[in-house]
């Protein structure tokens, strides 16, 4: 009878120790993935956070070259109509017989000067004009040319 309880309780205690001892290492097994998931998961976690602040710091760049872009483009149609104010301007008589004529005469008189010093200059007749002459050049023949184009068109 010894020998079958001892056969009874050792192959059961056989299976029980076999049994928690296996166990044991699959809680270990179960911990250690659970841990390596919790970190990848992390890693996951950062690098998406990582993408979506790029992202953020690229729209709210795009979205300042935008502002800036308009403000130039604001800027620039402010200047073309300072200029066409300015060239329609020349044109007007303020009813000073003087005064009208000297506007009259000095207008042709310094487009003029105006092609006869940039010929100079082309062809060496005189030393080459600085940027700044070489402007204001370009910016008499521009008013006085621009002005008679808008006078024929009736602006």
């Amino acid at each position: 009878m010894f020998a079958a309880l001892f056969s009874f309780l050792g192959g059961s205690v056989f299976r029980m120790i076999f049994g928690e001892v296996i166990a044991f290492f699959d809680k270990k097994m179960e911990h250690q993935r659970e841990i390596e998931r919790m970190k990848l998961q992390a890693e996951l976690d950062q690098a998406q956070f990582d993408r979506n602040q790029a992202a953020i710091k690229l729209q709210a760049e795009l979205q300042v070259k935008v502002i800036t872009t308009q403000a130039e483009a604001h800027i620039s149609q402010a200047e073309a109509d300072g200029w066409l104010e300015a060239v329609k301007a020349v044109g007007q008589k303020v009813g000073i017989a003087w005064v009208d004529g000297w506007n009259a005469c000095i207008r042709p008189g310094v487009a003029t000067w105006s092609v006869i010093m940039m010929t100079l200059a082309e062809f060496g007749a005189v030393a080459k004009l600085s940027d700044d002459v070489a402007a204001i050049c370009g910016a008499a023949l521009g008013i006085y040319l621009a002005e008679r184009n808008l006078f024929k068109r009736g602006k």
